[in-house]
């Protein structure tokens, strides 16, 4: 639901005069954009994967495989990481940021959620009772 333009002034309000009272605090409670942390986790856990990727056949050539195991549970937890950092993306679970919503990405897996059952019910039932008087019940 969004603010009016009231509550968003009042909010604007708020907003500057903790940042006058308290810079470092204002700043603290601000965050991060946590597409930046998304991005930053998905380049490390390309770079853990490509090193396990290393020590999987590094074991397998010089046939020493404690190398290998440790190389494919480097690659299988990177694999995890980037996952369930991309599922926390898209699940929308990331709050607000600077005042904007972030949204996740549209596309892939993601199936939207009907903004408002109630609405949709109603439009069913109009329809329903619009049928039934035309055919003269």
């Amino acid at each position: 639901m969004p603010l009016s333009e009231h509550e968003q002034r009042l909010l604007e309000q708020m907003e500057r005069a903790l940042y006058a009272e308290d810079p470092k605090f204002a700043s603290s409670l601000r965050g991060r954009d946590p597409r930046s942390s998304f991005r930053r986790r998905v380049v490390l856990a390309c770079v853990g994967f490509a090193i396990g990727v290393v020590l999987l056949m590094t074991g397998l050539v010089a046939q020493i495989i404690l190398v290998s195991v440790v190389g494919f549970v480097a690659m299988l937890a990177c694999a995890v990481l980037a996952l369930t950092s991309y599922r926390r993306v898209t699940s929308g679970r990331l709050g607000v940021v600077e005042g904007q919503t972030v949204r996740p990405p549209q596309g892939g897996g993601v199936r939207k959620q009907p903004r408002d059952k109630r609405s949709m019910m109603t439009r069913l039932e109009a329809r329903w009772n619009r049928r039934r008087d035309e055919n003269g019940r």
